[in-house]
C-alpha cells in the first residue's frame, strides 16, 4: 500500500515538475514572442505613418508640377500668339519683342509643313531627323498629326499666295513634368503595395470595393468577389482605413492587416504546446508500453514456473494418497485430502493457463458461479450470507472456466476479508444486448473513490500481510484474456462495494 502511494505522489510530483516546465518554457517563448510581435507591430506604424507622410509629400509636388505646367502653358501660349503676331503683321513698327519671343523657343516641339502638307522644317523635337530619310519621315509624320491634334497652326505668308503651316505640341518641359508625376505617382502605389513591412495591402477606390492596386495577397482572392471583399471587411475591422487624396483627386483608401509573420508569431506558443504535448504523449505511450511489456514478460515467467514448481510435489502427493487409499479403506479424511488435491491441481492449472495464450470454451456461468459458491461456503465464515440472482437458469458465455472461476473467488474472497467475516455477499448475472454483465456486491467496509482504479494496481492491498495481487490478477484475466472490463461499480464507506464484471459474448 506504501509503494502505491509513493508511486502516486511521485507520479504527481513528475507530472507537477513537466507542467511546471512547460509552462515556464511557454512563458519565456511567449514573452520573446511578445516582443517581436511589438517590433512587427511597430514597424506596419511606421510604415502607416509614412504612407500618410508621402501621401502629402506626393500631393504637393503634384501641385508644384501643376503650377511649373501651368506656367509653361502660359509660355506656349506666349509663343503661339507671338509667332501668329509676326506671321500675319505687317505694319508692327518694332519686331524686337516678339523676335525674341519666337527665336529663344527652346521648349516647344514645331514642325513647318508647305501648303501641301509637306515637311520642311522641326525644332525641339528630342533628337536630329533627316527628312529624306523615309523612317524618320515616317516618324515625322505621326509627331505632325498628334501635334495637328492637339493645336490648330499657324498660317505664315511668303510670296504672293504661298503659304506655310507652322504647327506646335505641348512644351517638352510639360511632357517631361507628367513623365516625372506619373513616375512619383506609380512609385507611391508600388511603395503602398510593395513594402518592406510585409503587410497585406489593398488600394481600393472611393467605394472601398474597387480594387486599384494590392501586394501581399494571393491574386486568386482578389480575383474572387466574396472573398475580397471578406479580407476588405476583415481588414477594416483590424485597423482603420488610411484615406488618401493623390494631386487632390478623389479619395483613395488603403486596407491593411497585420503580416503573416506577426499572424505566425501568435500562434507559435500554441503550436510549440502542441509538439511538446504530443512528444510527451508519445514518450509516455511508449514508456508504458515497454513497461507493460515487461511485466506481462515477468508474469508468464513466474507463472510458469510456480506452476512447474507446484506440479512436481502434486504428482508426488497424489501418488501417496493412492498408496494411504489402499492401506485405509474407506476413511473419510483421504476423501478430504483428494478434494484438497484436486484443489492443488487446478491452483496448478491455473498459473499454467494465465502463462500462456488460454483458450476460450463455451459455458455455463450459471454453473461457474455456483461451483465457486459452494466451494467458498466451506472456507469462509459462516456467519457469511450468499445470494446469487440470474436472468436466466442458463447464460452461455465463452470463457476460459478455471482463469474465470479464479476471478470470481479473488473478487469474493476480497469482499470477504472487508467484511471481517459477516456480512453478504450478493452476485446478479444478466444477459443483455450481446453481452454478460456480473455484479459482485459486499456489505464491508467500501473503497474511497480515490482509490476504485488504484485497487487493480499491483501491489495495492490494505491488509497488512496482503500481497496485493488479487484483483490485479482479475483485471489481467478479464480485460487481458476475455476483452472484456472490471471495475469498481459503486462504494460507500461502511455500506459496502459492488464490482462489476462485463464480458462481450
Amino acid at each position: 500500500m506504501n509503494f502505491i502511494r509513493n508511486k502516486q505522489q511521485w507520479k504527481l510530483i513528475l507530472a507537477l515538475s513537466a507542467s511546471l516546465i512547460v509552462l515556464a518554457s511557454l512563458w519565456y517563448t511567449n514573452v520573446l514572442v511578445n516582443k517581436i510581435a511589438v517590433e512587427e507591430r511597430n514597424k506596419i506604424s511606421l510604415w502607416a505613418e509614412a504612407i500618410e507622410q508621402k501621401n502629402d509629400l506626393v500631393n504637393y509636388t503634384i501641385d508644384l508640377f501643376d503650377k511649373l505646367g501651368v506656367e509653361e502653358e502660359k509660355k506656349v501660349t506666349l509663343w503661339a500668339q507671338a509667332t501668329r503676331y509676326l506671321a500675319n503683321s505687317t505694319d508692327l513698327e518694332d519686331y524686337t519683342f516678339i523676335l525674341q519671343v519666337v527665336h529663344f523657343n527652346a521648349t516647344v516641339p514645331v514642325i513647318t509643313t508647305d501648303a501641301k502638307g509637306r515637311i520642311k522644317e522641326y525644332r525641339n523635337l528630342g533628337r536630329e531627323y533627316d527628312i529624306n530619310n523615309p523612317s524618320d519621315l515616317e516618324e515625322l509624320s505621326q509627331k505632325l498629326a498628334e501635334m495637328k491634334v492637339l493645336n490648330k497652326p499657324i498660317v505664315i505668308a511668303i510670296y504672293g499666295e504661298d503659304k506655310d503651316y507652322l504647327y506646335y505640341g505641348t512644351s517638352n518641359i510639360i511632357t517631361e513634368l507628367k513623365g516625372v508625376l506619373d513616375n512619383v505617382i506609380q512609385s507611391f502605389i508600388s511603395e503602398i503595395v510593395v513594402n518592406s513591412a510585409s503587410v497585406p495591402v489593398i488600394l481600393t477606390d472611393s467605394s472601398g470595393s474597387g480594387v486599384i492596386s494590392h501586394g501581399n495577397i494571393d491574386s486568386a482572392i482578389i480575383a474572387d468577389p466574396n472573398q475580397r471583399m471578406a479580407l476588405i471587411a476583415e481588414m477594416a475591422n483590424q485597423n482603420d482605413p488610411i484615406e488618401i487624396r493623390i494631386g487632390g483627386k478623389v479619395k483613395q483608401y488603403i486596407y491593411y492587416k497585420d503580416s503573416d509573420l506577426l499572424i505566425q508569431l501568435k500562434y507559435y506558443p500554441l503550436f510549440q504546446f502542441g509538439i511538446i504535448a504530443l512528444f510527451l504523449l508519445l514518450a509516455y505511450y511508449i514508456f508504458s508500453t515497454s513497461r507493460r511489456a515487461e511485466q506481462n514478460q515477468v508474469w508468464v515467467g513466474m507463472s510458469k514456473e510456480t506452476a512447474h514448481q507446484l506440479g512436481t510435489p502434486i504428482s508426488s502427493l497424489l501418488a501417496w494418497q493412492e498408496i494411504l487409499r489402499s492401506k485405509l479403506k474407506g476413511d473419510k479424511m483421504l476423501d478430504e485430502m483428494e478434494k484438497d488435491l484436486a484443489r492443488l491441481e487446478k491452483i496448478t492449472e491455473r498459473f499454467s493457463k494465465i502463462g500462456s495464450e488460454p483458450v476460450l470454451i463455451e459455458a455455463d456461468l450459471v454453473e461457474i458461479i455456483d461451483n465457486v459458491v459452494n466451494y467458498l461456503k466451506k472456507r469462509l465464515s459462516k456467519n457469511i450470507v450468499f445470494n446469487v440472482g440470474t436472468s436466466a437458469p442458463q447464460i452461455p458465455v465463452n470463457v476460459n472456466t478455471p482463469l474465470f472461476e479464479w476471478v470470481l473467488e479473488n473478487i469474493i474472497k476480497n469482499g470477504a476479508d472487508s467484511m471481517v467475516g459477516n456480512g453478504t455477499i450478493t452476485i446478479n448475472a444478466v444477459k443483455e444486448d450481446g453481452r454478460v454483465v456480473i455484479d459482485i456486491s459486499d456489505t464491508g467496509k467500501g473503497i474511497r473513490k480515490s482509490n476504485w482504479k488504484s485497487v487493480f494496481d499491483p501491489g495495492y492491498t490494505t491488509k497488512k500481510r496482503g500481497w496485493g495481487l488479487g484483483l490485479s490478477l482479475v483485471k489481467r484475466i478479464v480485460v487481458n484474456y476475455h476483452k472484456g472490463r472490471v471495475y469498481v461499480k459503486s462504494s460507500e464507506a461502511n455500506q459496502g462495494s459492488t464490482f462489476r464484471i462485463i464480458l462481450n459474448n
